[in-house]
């Protein structure tokens, strides 16, 4: 709420304050964070694994989130409604959406390509290349903002969540297409994740189990395959990206089913898609704690920047020895 001072000049309640406060921080923070990852992986020559390809494009996704989705919430919150227009709108909730199913769909091919590495582990770098990893990506990205963009081109209206303080797209105006592409997003991707993870942790286990493999080249093979850490952290990653968002979800499907908003529990909706969104902070820590490539990568990318500063500053302590 917002309250007039005697002067006739807003004054904004702590708690939009705290909450708007709440919103910025943690643009900046996926700003900052995927700026870091991107800049991470660009930098890193040599060929490196496929799986960065596609950690790339989830690094994206997250910074499109935090430049052009989650700032648009700060002033909102502040003054308790939306104040861009419906076009800006509809734009937010088609953004949201897009990059959501670009998130998900990603993850099924950071599991495809783990799966490969364990079940074909003599042939895994010929049938995984990164050439095919980035038209993966290319089609990914092409397929989702299609397949998302029905509610865009006016089909329903927009609505602004006023506990959330975000646009979102009404969807049970188009039941019909809701429930397709939920079916489309969702069913493969988590059809994929499953079978493939209980595969690799399947063969973990008969590894460690010492169930016998006659061909020993294929054993050597599989076992340095099982021995990558991106097994372990792209299974965190897709378990973090679930535990973010799974209250919010079932947020939204027991209010569709009871026709009830919920209202019992201050600020539920607020919290819940928030904690959703944080996902985009979450994959910097998840990746920095889990993958000793990337921390290799990060500390070539500090090194590089430090010897351009001292690059540069020998090159100015030069001009001015020649200007003397």
């Amino acid at each position: 709420m917002i309250a007039l001072s005697d002067h006739g000049e807003d004054v904004f309640t702590l708690e939009a304050l705290t909450q708007a406060a709440i919103i910025f921080t943690m643009a900046v923070a996926i700003i900052l964070a995927n700026v870091l990852i991107i800049a991470t992986f660009i930098n890193a020559r040599g060929p490196g694994e496929v799986i960065n390809c596609y950690l790339l494009s989830l690094a994206v996704a997250d910074l499109l989130c935090g430049l052009l989705v989650v700032p648009l919430s700060v002033y909102p919150a502040l003054v308790q409604q939306w104040v861009y227009g419906d076009l800006v709108c509809r734009l937010v909730g088609y953004l949201e959406v897009t990059l959501w199913a670009v998130t998900v769909y990603t993850f099924m091919w950071i599991s495809v390509d783990r799966y490969l590495a364990v079940r074909k582990p003599l042939r895994y770098e010929t049938v995984q290349t990164k050439t095919r990893g980035q038209c993966w990506m290319a089609f990914t990205w092409i397929s989702a903002a299609m397949m998302c963009c029905p509610p865009l081109l006016g089909f329903n209206q927009p609505i602004f969540d006023r506990d959330a303080y975000v646009c979102m797209l009404d969807w049970r105006d188009m039941a019909a297409y809701s429930i397709t592409l939920a079916i489309l997003v969702l069913g493969p991707s988590l059809i994929t994740i499953v079978y493939t993870y209980f595969y690799i942790f399947s063969m973990m286990r008969k590894l460690r189990n010492g169930v016998p493999i006659h061909d020993k080249e294929y054993a050597t093979a599989l076992s340095e395959n099982l021995s990558n850490p991106s097994h372990v952290m792209s299974f965190v990653l897709v378990v973090a990206f679930w535990l973010s968002w799974l209250p919010f979800i079932l947020l939204r499907l027991y209010e569709y089913w009871s026709g009830n908003r919920v209202t019992v529990i201050p600020h539920i909706h607020f919290a819940v898609f928030w904690l959703g969104i944080l996902n985009s902070v979450w994959k910097a820590f998840i990746l920095v704690t889990l993958s000793p490539q990337f921390r290799l990568m990060l500390r070539i990318l500090c090194l590089t920047i430090c010897c351009r500063q001292k690059g540069r500053l020998q090159l100015e302590l030069i001009g001015m020895d020649a200007d003397d």
